[in-house]
């Protein structure tokens, strides 16, 4: 499946920004399951320099400065990607072997994945987790069943609700409330699986959606996207480090390597506030107004400049 991604992000500011400096992670990477054919960062005002490092997970981040007054910054991150189905995986690990891997003990050898174990900016393991995770956990049990299953009961149990939470909603509110967005979800479905002694990250991307029969799809109504993934280690043993099994909780698809042709891997790292889409310092703007709007829709074009404009529509 081939997917144009369009992700527009503005800025208003009250009064205007001085000097700004910004990092963004809207480039999606080359995986396993996707390849990346063009991307392109639009900024305005133009910015003094663009460029692009891979940070700690691989993700590619973009930074840029704007030396001007401005009393608005608009960003436009376009993207072409090839998608392709999840690769079929076996595994058979019990989750409590992946869970005693990883206990530390003298003279262990440290494992990259560890990190995904431990409390983060949005997640903490606790009890409360611990708790709701287990009747999914039986001793034995394989980790990509017993995962599954959870997954399926946080789909089941939790009602999507936009704008019942914000960015920085506690995990354990939306435990209790048992409502919230994607966001909300993974961080849950984190925090349950590291509360047990599993290594588990977020994944940010996008989701190609379907406007309802006899609509057109409208520029800008789609939205920014979350899932999880949870690192089985027999798998990664046979794949060449590859043992990350993806799970949305939100739309209760799995798969390794990607949930689905329908998804578009933006970034990964341990919860939202790795992956942000925009962040940065700006010296001035005592008050803003933000307005994003996503576009996912299927493109023949074999690269941006040959697909047709997307105009710059208003942002909601």
């Amino acid at each position: 499946m081939r997917l144009r991604i369009t992700h527009d992000t503005r800025y208003r500011y009250e009064p205007p920004v001085l000097t700004a400096l910004h990092m963004a992670y809207l480039t999606p990477p080359a995986t396993r399951r996707q390849h990346r054919l063009d991307a392109r960062l639009q900024v305005l005002p133009a910015p003094l320099s663009v460029t692009e490092s891979l940070d700690i997970y691989r993700n590619t981040r973009s930074f840029f400065e704007i030396a001007s007054p401005h009393g608005e910054l608009f960003v436009r991150a376009s993207s072409l990607v090839e998608t392709r189905p999840p690769e079929p995986v076996e595994s058979s690990q019990s989750w409590d072997a992946v869970r005693d891997s990883f206990v530390y003990h003298v003279g262990a050898e440290w494992h990259p994945v560890a990190e995904f174990i431990y409390p983060s900016h949005h997640v903490h393991p606790g009890e409360a987790f611990a708790d709701y995770a287990r009747p999914s956990f039986a001793p034995g049990r394989p980790l990509i069943d017993a995962a599954r299953e959870l997954m399926q009961r946080v789909h089941q149990d939790f009602t999507y609700t936009s704008r019942s939470t914000e960015i920085n909603t506690p995990a354990i509110q939306a435990l209790e409330q048992r409502r919230g967005v994607c966001q909300d979800f993974s961080h849950v479905m984190l925090a349950c699986l590291r509360s047990l002694g599993l290594p588990a990250r977020y994944v940010s991307g996008y989701l190609l959606t379907h406007p309802p029969a006899g609509q057109p799809r409208l520029v800008g109504s789609d939205a920014s996207h979350a899932w999880v993934a949870v690192f089985l280690p027999d798998v990664a043993a046979r794949h060449d480090g590859h043992g990350w099994y993806d799970l949305d909780p939100t739309n209760r698809r799995d798969g390794w390597g990607t949930p689905g042709e329908d998804f578009v891997r933006l970034a990964v790292g341990r919860d939202y506030a790795d992956v942000s889409p925009i962040r940065g310092v700006i010296h001035g703007g005592a008050s803003h107004q933000l307005e994003v709007g996503v576009t996912v829709e299927p493109c023949a074009a074999a690269s941006l400049a040959e697909a047709p404009p997307l105009p710059i529509a208003p942002l909601r």
